[in-house]
């Protein structure tokens, strides 16, 4: 794959915004489509600007975000602890049952690492649209 600094995916899920927004800040769901992550935890709730998510993935290793920014079920967006990652989540509702969910990832410095692909976000489609 091609080094990349930006990744944008798009998907549309059969649920309303703010299910998926209430889907994506709880941090016990994290590791039902996120692959590589077994635990994740959050410093507060109901989340808000400020507040710290820590996951850990399959190598015992923990990284640590923090919301910078949070519109209910229309966006938020967090940044690594070392502030050079970062991520966006939009919700654009389509109907009262479908919304379109932006994906959007970046680096400041250096390339994306592991950039998310149509498959992370097909299987956060099915864990949500099952639940």
């Amino acid at each position: 794959m091609k080094p990349i600094k930006k990744n944008k995916l798009v998907i549309t899920i059969h649920a309303s915004a703010e299910k998926i927004f209430l889907f994506l800040l709880n941090p016990a769901n994290t590791s039902k489509w996120v692959e590589g992550i077994v635990h994740e935890e959050a410093s507060a709730w109901p989340v808000q600007e400020g507040t710290i998510y820590r996951n850990q993935n399959s190598d015992g290793e923990w990284n640590e975000y923090i919301v910078t920014s949070l519109e209910k079920n229309k966006s938020f967006i967090m940044k690594m602890k070392d502030g050079n990652y970062h991520v966006r989540y939009m919700f654009v509702p389509i109907s009262e049952t479908e919304t379109e969910l932006e994906y959007f990832e970046w680096v400041i410095r250096d390339v994306l690492p592991d950039p998310f692909t149509k498959d992370s976000l097909m299987k956060l489609k099915s864990v949500v649209e099952a639940s």
